[in-house]
């Protein structure tokens, strides 16, 4: 499917078809590699990046990132994480002040899905 197909034209936003072709990669059960691990769990551990974002870039749950941070940081951390996401705002889209639509900042370079600009 063309990409351009997956964008809503009036908000920009993913279509309904860009989330089944999502559920359609998750059913296939497919393995992440160390550094796409590593860039989930990252961002789950950033208080400023919402679920949403996650799933948008790699197509993970917010209850499936809380299985995978369960699996592979200790369990103190994992405790202490989930403490930390209960109480905070940002990361869940609809606990977010209304005027915030976007998961980045506006001065970051541009993120385009799995490709991480703040890497070499």
């Amino acid at each position: 499917m063309v990409a351009e197909e997956l964008i809503c034209h009036y908000s920009g936003l993913p279509s309904p078809l860009w989330y089944e072709e999502q559920s359609t990669r998750q059913k296939k059960n497919v393995a992440f590699t160390p550094q796409d691990l590593n860039r989930i769990i990252e961002m789950a551990w950033e208080d400023r990046t919402p679920f949403d974002a996650i799933f948008i870039q790699f197509g993970v749950k917010e209850s499936e990132v809380k299985d995978l941070m369960k699996k592979n940081i200790s369990l103190s951390s994992y405790k202490r994480w989930r403490i930390r996401v209960g109480k905070c705002h940002t990361k869940h889209a609809g606990k977010r002040a209304q005027g915030i639509n976007r998961f980045k900042c506006n001065l970051q370079r541009h993120i385009s899905l799995n490709k991480v600009s703040k890497r070499p």
